[in-house]
């Protein structure tokens, strides 16, 4: 099957434990399945209704008639790129729009809505949830590149709970089908089936953040294990662009009761003592002060919520004041980086490789084919 023509399961409205939503008419018609049987088409102005049971089955109404319980319920598009509204009624959530097909089934917690949705279609959703509109194409390609090699390398990771990803940073924000930005939706299809692979023609980690603030992090700095191709260097695009540079104070008390209930930051150390509230970091570390110290910098991020553990901070008055630099884990392709070259022209070709030195950027046809020829001759 072409990649173009690849549909992903995808588990939507996962932040919540859906009991009862409304699935309305948006674009194009619907027939409606409940389990083997067929109960009619949706069509303009109209709508049905499904919710869980107490007994744990799937009530199905169209308008307010009940006409089936289930075990699962399809609704299914009469053509490509019909797309429903999705009003989920307990809990309460702001209505959504996706494209293509939807099943429903019940879950641990409540119903399981899955958006089996083509490939290009949900890339366009994605790539709009990171990267807004107004940008040029050539952002949004690399985007659709990064989105689309990270979609296929994890796909399936939701096996166990019947879909492929879910719709959360966990996977890939997809909150919404592509609404604002035509231009998202020519760059996903000028890049058609195009993946990053490494040396081994393995998919790649397709990391991306918005700002690297100057300098790119080690994976291992964030996640303690090395990734072959990616290492720290400087990025010199994204310096002036709007989330470079942040600043935060903390109250002297609670960065102390932190760093000594915690890790026992040696107080009491006439040399080490003084510099609890000062430190320098000209370019990325993993740890503050000194690597024997044990204290990563990531979980500094985390206990005081900064925007990157890329910081300097010395002490003012009774608080911390820490100056940063960055936002998010910056591993892998700064994004507003990428869009400053995209606006001065480089190609997202070129993109890719100035953030991920060392990858291939190939058609995922291709892929599969070189995968299946070193299994054919034994090599795994």
């Amino acid at each position: 099957m072409a990649l173009v023509a690849q549909q992903m399961r995808i588990g939507v409205l996962r932040d919540y434990e859906v009991k009862r939503i409304v699935f309305a008419y948006n674009e194009g018609s619907y027939n409606i399945f409940a389990d083997t049987n067929e109960y009619g088409t949706i069509l303009a102005s109209e709508f049905v209704e499904v919710s869980l049971t107490p007994e744990r089955k799937i009530s199905l109404k169209i308008g307010v008639t009940e006409v089936a319980v289930a075990s699962k319920v399809q609704l299914i598009a009469t053509k490509m790129n019909n797309s429903l509204v999705y009003s989920c009624k307990s809990p309460e959530v702001k209505e959504r729009k996706y494209r293509d097909d939807v099943e429903i089934t019940v879950g641990e917690k409540g119903l399981t809505i899955v958006n089996l949705v083509d490939m290009n279609n949900y890339l366009g959703g994605v790539v709009e949830s990171e990267g807004g509109g107004g940008k040029d194409i050539e952002y949004y390609k690399v985007q659709a590149l990064m989105s689309r090699t990270y979609a296929l390398k994890y796909k399936g990771r939701h096996e166990k709970e019947g879909f492929d990803l879910c719709d959360r940073t966990h996977c890939q924000a997809y909150h919404y089908q592509l609404r604002f930005t035509p231009l998202i939706d020519s760059a996903v299809r000028q890049t058609p089936g195009m993946v990053m692979v490494d040396k081994n023609f393995q998919l790649v980690d397709a990391y991306f953040h918005a700002n690297c603030g100057g300098q790119t992090s080690e994976p291992d700095y964030v996640w303690n294990n090395k990734i072959p191709y990616l290492s720290t260097f400087k990025d010199t695009f994204c310096i002036y662009t709007k989330q470079a540079n942040w600043e935060k104070r903390i109250p002297q008390s609670d960065w102390r009761e932190f760093l000594v209930s915690k890790y026992h930051y040696p107080i009491e150390d006439s040399v080490l003592g003084p510099m609890i509230y000062t430190f320098n970091q000209p370019d990325r570390y993993a740890f503050y002060q000194y690597p024997w110290l044990g204290i990563p910098l990531r979980d500094i991020r985390d206990q005081f919520k900064l925007k990157s553990t890329f910081f300097n901070c010395y002490p003012e008055g009774e608080e911390v004041v820490l100056r940063g630099r960055g936002y998010g884990h910056g591993v892998g392709l700064c994004q507003e980086g990428a869009m400053k070259m995209a606006k001065y022209k480089y190609s997202y070709l070129q993109i890719a490789l100035y953030y991920f030195p060392g990858v291939k950027v190939v058609n995922f046809q291709e892929y599969q084919f070189f995968n299946q020829q070193i299994k054919s001759i034994g090599f795994e």
